[in-house]
């Protein structure tokens, strides 16, 4: 299959469309950062947009590649399931931006540090495993990863807990709990989206090993 992929000239398409997928994934939670230190966060949701019609483009570009193509180097049904996985992460982050923006007034002096970093931690280990998709005979460094993301996703739901400790204690104002929760459960559910995709590629990779 190798050699018929090559005489295609076929063998790096995918994986780079894949990997510009998941680095636009990486990318969104970058300008979410920003956005949270900005006085002003109107540019950070312009450049959100803008990195979510990439992504767009990208995940079209992936269905087209895919009519067009007789011989891939992975699965079609893999290609479209990765795709499909890393296309909800920067819809998620995007989804996040919106609500920030909406209740930044409630927000203040709120630290969300150790959620982004999980969040951004996610980002690097998914772009690292689809990265590793051109080469699976390196079976046990794609494990690795996937256990960390699998820990960091497990520190996530920690932390969450930790959190609505917090809210639940009664000091806050009602509607700064309300908006402070929304906030923390798109930020697990992002991270969450990071961990569904590294087990597309686990799946991949035990597939094809």
């Amino acid at each position: 299959m190798f050699s018929l992929q090559m005489l295609f000239g076929k063998a790096d398409r995918f994986y780079q469309l894949l990997e510009d997928a998941a680095q636009e994934a990486h990318a969104s939670v970058r300008l979410v950062i920003e956005m949270l230190k900005a006085p002003t966060p109107a540019k950070n949701l312009d450049d959100l947009a803008l990195s979510r019609r990439k992504e767009k483009k990208i995940g079209e570009q992936i269905t087209t590649e895919l009519v067009k193509t007789f011989v891939t180097g992975l699965e079609r049904e893999d290609i479209e399931a990765l795709a499909l996985a890393l296309r909800k992460i920067p819809k998620t982050v995007e989804k996040l931006a919106e609500r920030i923006n909406l209740g930044r007034q409630h927000i203040q002096g709120v630290d969300f540090t150790r959620q982004i970093q999980i969040l951004e931690q996610s980002t690097d280990v998914v772009l690292a495993m689809v990265k590793q998709l051109r080469d699976v005979k390196h079976l046990e460094i794609i494990h690795e990863l996937n256990t960390k993301l699998q820990y960091l996703e497990g520190e996530a739901d920690r932390l969450m807990l930790n959190l609505l400790e917090d809210l639940y204690s009664g000091r806050h104002d009602a509607t700064k709990a309300m908006v402070i929760r929304d906030l923390y459960e798109l930020m697990e559910k992002a991270i969450d989206r990071c961990r569904d995709a590294g087990n597309v590629v686990m799946h991949i990779v035990l597939k094809n090993s």
